[in-house]
């Protein structure tokens, strides 16, 4: 069966983490990208703009027991004010909080600005994930900025691949992976 990008962009991660990494959960939403990083991780920083997000997260790390996460209210353009150690693997889910008010969405700017600051403290061979959801009022705009930076990062440094559906309907979201090479 095909994976689901949700599910490859865990997988792409999971190869990379071990009891030393620390890991980054850009957009932290409900706590499920932070429950899997931490799990397989040393520390895990996790950001969201949004109270209702470390709310949820929060909840859901001490249901399963989990306390190696730094939950962070700020935007992840910030990461470097929180993170000093090398980055093993960070993960963005792009859009809205499922389930909160849609009209709180991350931005172009802001995103490139936080993948920018992950790419300079990602160790070799480290791996970002970037979920694109774009079927939302602003989304297309970020996927282009996001797509464009991506298309433009040095092939000798990094390799990036694109997962996504073809024949659904509506705006699917997809899967950006990029690897840092050296």
């Amino acid at each position: 069966m095909i994976k689901r990008p949700i599910r490859l962009s865990h997988d792409f991660l999971a190869e990379v983490l071990d009891n030393e990494a620390v890991a980054v959960d850009a957009t932290m939403g409900n706590g499920n990208d932070t429950a899997f990083l931490a799990k397989l991780s040393q520390k895990v920083y996790a950001f969201d703009v949004q109270e209702q997000a470390l709310i949820n997260t929060r909840k859901r790390l001490d249901e399963q027991k989990i306390d190696n996460a730094q939950l962070i209210l700020d935007g992840h353009e910030h990461v470097d004010q929180y993170v000093s150690e090398p980055i093993r693997a960070a993960i963005f889910n792009l859009g809205y909080l499922p389930s909160a008010d849609k009209t709180i969405i991350t931005k172009p700017n802001t995103t490139l600005e936080a993948i920018k600051k992950i790419l300079e403290r990602l160790e070799d061979g480290g791996r970002v994930s970037l979920m694109i959801y774009y079927g939302h009022e602003g989304g297309n705009v970020e996927k282009d900025a996001v797509l464009e930076f991506v298309k433009d990062l040095p092939q000798e440094d990094f390799a990036t691949m694109l997962y996504q559906p073809l024949n659904q309907i509506h705006t699917p979201p997809f899967l950006v992976m990029i690897e840092k090479l050296n």
